[in-house]
């Protein structure tokens, strides 16, 4: 038997003061219905039915559907709707038609189509004037074209940025909640130091890392977990391979752990051996750009003039051609999500916000690297939210 202290979570009481503020945004608006579609995909398919129920996802999409007054009702497939009574926050769970599959056949199964949904709500179809979609970017063709014939009348609005406004400041549980995603990532981040050795493959370091974090909570990763070695540092999005660590190679680490839906995100470079006099100036600007970063987060400042400042060091040592995307964003519900606070982004840092700045170098001769770190912003500036050592030597 387990004797660990409990772990944070959200409470099921932060939920409804969700809807609510999602309602408000709905009234300034006049919206009279907002739909937001969650599905599986790994890294933001299953943000909204966190953020609003708490709902973790899997093999069948949902959604969320908001009136301007009331509780929320989220509809899902047929073989869904049990654990999303047993799980979720949502009470009202209706199987929809429009997440059947034509081939199944679920007897036992009481499925509507929106239509029908929408109109036991609202007192005929034709009232729902304007609807407000988040995660449409997700939705399939032929789902939204669903939708759309479901309620053909109305004018159809994409909310995505203002239901993402909505979640970019945390709460004080989702701040303790994230605060322990980043413990177990710094719990992976030290297996993976321990497990690396030549002759042990990326894979196998992997394993570790990931085996440590689910001993520490995580449900899974935001990101595939990424153990790259060699020249297999150089793309951005490296995966775990069969390759075996070689004598005087680097050795990249980016570690995502997913906690009670919320996400943390540690990245590091660890040198075996004598490697490229090349790959050790890279990770000195990289540390320096991160650093430099840090000292200028602070509520009211735009995030691009924070990024700007580690673009410029890594430019002033001539690496700028490596430096690939946007180095600073929110950490949430998605491991990289908006605000994203690239060169052509106004949007500004504001207090209780989770910032992670993310110093890339890649595509390089030599391999690639980044730098990656989590913060809180304060009133007074930013606090680490973790203390992992940039330079890790094997």
């Amino acid at each position: 038997m387990s004797t660990q202290s409990p772990k944070p979570t959200i409470p099921a009481d932060e939920y409804p003061k969700r809807w609510a503020r999602v309602q408000e945004m709905m009234r300034q608006h006049e919206l009279d219905l907002v739909i937001a579609y969650a599905d599986d995909r790994a890294t933001f398919g299953a943000a909204y039915a966190r953020w609003l129920a708490d709902f973790p996802v899997h093999f069948e999409p949902v959604c969320v559907l908001l009136f301007p007054n009331g509780t929320p009702i989220m509809l899902c497939g047929p073989e869904s709707d049990e654990y999303a009574i047993l799980r979720g926050q949502i009470l009202d769970i209706r199987v929809l038609k429009e997440f059947t599959h034509p081939d199944e056949d679920y007897p036992f199964s009481i499925i509507q189509s929106l239509a029908e949904v929408v109109s036991e709500t609202r007192s005929h179809l034709s009232s729902v004037r304007k609807v407000g979609l988040a995660g449409r970017g997700l939705m399939s063709f032929d789902i939204l074209s669903a939708f759309h014939q479901a309620l053909p009348d109305a004018q159809w609005l994409d909310v995505e940025n203002m239901m993402c406004d909505l979640r970019a400041v945390k709460s004080p549980a989702e701040i303790t909640v994230i605060r322990y995603a980043y413990q177990i990532a710094n719990i992976g981040f030290q297996a993976g130091v321990d497990a690396i050795r030549v002759g042990v493959t990326e894979r196998e370091v992997a394993a570790e890392i990931e085996s440590a974090m689910r001993r520490a909570g995580a449900e899974g990763t935001g990101i595939d977990t990424i153990v790259a070695s060699g020249l297999n540092t150089r793309p951005i999005l490296a995966r775990s391979t069969f390759k075996a660590i070689q004598p005087d190679e680097l050795v990249l680490l980016t570690i995502a752990p997913r906690y009670e839906g919320y996400h943390a995100a540690i990245g590091r470079p660890i040198m075996v051996g004598e490697v490229d006099d090349r790959i050790r100036q890279a990770f000195n600007v990289a540390v320096e750009a991160q650093k430099a970063c840090f000292a200028a987060l602070r509520p009211g400042i735009e995030g691009r003039m924070v990024e700007a400042i580690g673009r410029e060091i890594v430019e002033a040592a001539g690496l700028g051609d490596h430096f690939l995307y946007s180095g600073v964003h929110s950490v949430g519900v998605i491991e990289f999500e908006p605000p994203i606070f690239g060169p052509s982004s106004a949007a500004q840092l504001k207090t209780d916000m989770i910032i992670s700045v993310d110093i890339p170098l890649f595509n390089a001769p030599w391999g690639g690297l980044r730098i990656e770190d989590g913060y809180i912003i304060t009133s007074g500036g930013a606090e680490p939210l973790h203390q992992t050592p940039y330079g890790v030597q094997k």
